[in-house]
């Protein structure tokens, strides 16, 4: 059996590949719609011996399938926004510790203590709906910092405003996570000179604003909130684990999380560094859903295991998803 501990205390590469492949042959033997993923490849339990050689869950079985890997009580349903009349996806979590465990070991691994910020969060879209694993994840954070001024900022914008002025000149650091679209709408109204904040967006415009490439968004929140860099959080419903940026759009992953890029024409063969291909992601926080999940975005990785996303795919293209109508 796997444990917490095995996940989180990963410190090698081979660790990690061995940890992956006991966590796949649990999940083969205890998680019917992956097994049944699986079987439709004519893949061999057996025959997985590496990282590329496990098949990968297209992200949107999590809209039409419960993912589990054991028959626990459900603790949390975490659910994607989406339209209205759409089918958004639907994360059952067994062990809501697991999450916990994992964002506030990542945080401590790319922010160090919790208790040194005061964490702001603007995140209206967000709040405004209910089975949010981003507004989890955040509330928790709020009560971990043991800070006063720390809490949630909906449509106040001048309430924050005042606030984020008056801590940044006090010498408090400071982490605001905001929206996209919401950040945006917080340096339109004001502009800043923050010396003592770090800005970390969580990407989206929720149909708000029309998208803009990343070096354009930064480049405007960076000119607005007048800071030279702009922080980003890279997770989603189906995952329990976050990859981080700390700038310049380059994301690194907590030691139990590893990204790799499949070829957009074929799903099961795999592009070499800095060339670009879809997003397949390996979080071993999910061992009771699915840790191997091919993801819609699509991407580059580098030689150091940092990745760069670079938009979506359009639906025509994912050729190599084809497995959906299963």
């Amino acid at each position: 059996m796997i444990s917490d501990q095995d996940i989180f205390t990963i410190s090698s590469q081979k660790q990690f590949e061995k940890i992956a492949l006991k966590v796949f042959r649990f999940q083969y033997e205890n998680n019917l719609v992956y097994q049944e993923f699986c079987d439709f490849l004519k893949v061999d339990k057996q025959s997985i011996k590496t990282l590329q050689q496990i098949p990968f869950l297209p992200i949107q079985f999590f809209k039409n399938h419960n993912v589990v890997s054991n028959t626990n009580e459900i603790q949390e349903i975490f659910t994607s926004s989406g339209t209205t009349g759409m089918i958004t996806s639907k994360h059952l979590v067994t062990d809501i510790s697991l999450y916990e465990q994992s964002y506030r070991n990542a945080f401590s691994e790319f922010y160090g203590n919790i208790e040194d910020y005061t964490i702001l969060a603007l995140l209206p879209s967000y709040l405004e709906r209910s089975g949010s694993s981003l507004i989890y994840m955040v509330k928790d954070l709020i009560e971990l910092s043991n800070n006063e001024h720390s809490g949630f900022y909906l449509h106040n914008y001048d309430e924050l405003i005042a606030k984020l002025i008056e801590l940044d000149k006090a010498g408090q650091n400071i982490l605001l996570i905001g929206v996209t679209y919401a950040l945006l709408d917080l340096v339109e109204k004001q502009k800043f000179q923050l010396k003592n904040t770090i800005i970390m967006e969580t990407g989206g415009m929720k149909g708000k604003r029309k998208e803009l490439i990343r070096e354009e968004l930064h480049e405007i929140l960076c000119d607005g909130f007048g800071v030279s860099s702009i922080h980003s959080e890279y997770g989603m419903t189906e995952l329990l684990s976050q990859a981080y940026s700390l700038g310049n759009g380059i994301f690194e992953c907590p030691s139990w999380m590893q990204i790799l890029i499949r070829d957009t024409e074929d799903a099961m063969t795999y592009v070499s560094n800095g060339k670009t291909g879809g997003i397949n992601v390996i979080d071993l926080a999910n061992i009771n859903s699915c840790s191997f999940i091919a993801i819609q975005d699509l991407g580059k990785k580098y030689p150091n295991n940092s990745f760069e996303v670079l938009g979506r795919f359009d639906n025509s293209d994912i050729r190599g998803c084809n497995l959906m109508v299963m």
